[in-house]
């Protein structure tokens, strides 16, 4: 099988490159690598796959390069690329919507006319915005609360319509919270995690109450490779869940449990458009692509911690 991973050097995108290449796929990446956000993270997880030899990797803005040949050779296209982040979209929503809504344009403009290709598009939780019931499935409406979850409900729009009338084959996965070794350096496990190795207080937006469905990134990965593996007869979505929520202090409780160190707090103004709860259902996943969690929080946990305390040389 071919692959063709878009945002392959981002934090999922690296995961699911390694494990695509482990398993026999050939791979194509492209990622831009612009000093955006993580560009040291990123540089770094292209390198660490290279080492293998077995990806071909493409430098280069979705919105500029020439996708046909790219996507024409490819069995599964796994769109991961987009500019992440709930709170840091507020800032240039531009940006978001041409990284989020206009390469996923450019990708599906691509897929048109294919007879084999099938696309596994990177959704979010966010489009769900602050959900009216938990957990939350795929038929709740969708109502995004910040720019990010916009640009991802645009998408799937986007993606509907293009299924719509060229008879393309989708599966979006909205993913829920996801954590891990290698995550990206402005994300909140891996700022709590190092806080706490340095004895510095953790950061909090809000008032530290907030409950979410964290999943681990393999999990993460297994299911959009499945989801790869499977026609979607249209356009597919299903949710990506741990499937047991649970609150940040049970977070930070696990943190000071792994790192053997106390936490302290420095509590800032609630971020907007972050929720005050997500929570998954997973039953359709489950039914459909007979995907399930494997990891726990507990062991999630452990398994980031570990890596953070080997790149802060703590061993």
């Amino acid at each position: 099988m071919r692959a063709l991973v878009t945002g392959c050097a981002g934090f999922i995108g690296a995961h699911l490159c390694e494990r695509l290449i482990r398993e026999g796929w050939r791979v194509t990446g492209v990622d831009s690598l612009e000093p955006t956000y993580d560009t040291i993270g990123r540089r770094s997880r292209i390198a660490a796959i290279a080492t293998t030899g077995n990806l071909e990797f493409i430098e280069g803005d979705l919105n500029r390069i020439d996708l046909r040949p790219l996507v024409v050779d490819a069995d599964v296209v796994f769109h991961l690329a987009a500019r992440p982040g709930v709170r840091a979209s507020w800032d240039d929503f531009s940006q978001v919507a041409d990284a989020n809504v206009l390469a996923t344009q450019r990708v599906l403009d691509a897929l048109v006319g294919t007879q084999r290709t099938r696309l596994v598009f990177a959704s979010s939780s966010s489009v769900y915005g602050q959900a009216l019931s938990f957990p939350t499935s795929e038929n709740q409406r969708i109502a995004p609360i910040s720019p990010y979850g916009v640009t991802k409900a645009a998408s799937e729009s986007l993606i509907a319509a293009y299924v719509s009338q060229f008879d393309l084959d989708v599966t979006s996965l909205r993913y829920f919270t996801v954590y891990g070794p290698n995550q990206r350096s402005d994300m909140a496990f891996t700022r709590w995690i190092k806080a706490a190795f340095q004895n510095q207080p953790l950061t909090i937006f809000g008032d530290g109450s907030a409950e979410r469905d964290f999943t681990y990134v393999e999990d993460v990965v297994a299911a959009t490779i499945r989801a790869g593996e499977a026609a979607a007869g249209g356009h597919a979505v299903f949710n990506v869940a741990g499937g047991n929520p649970a609150s940040l202090q049970t977070v930070f409780n696990l943190i000071e449990t792994f790192t053997s160190r106390p936490v302290d707090f420095e509590f800032l103004p609630a971020a907007k458009g972050d929720p005050p709860r997500t929570g998954g259902d997973t039953t359709r996943i489950r039914q459909v692509l007979r995907w399930e969690p494997r990891w726990s929080l507990e062991d999630g946990m452990a398994a980031q911690v570990a890596w953070i305390r080997q790149a802060l040389n703590l061993d």
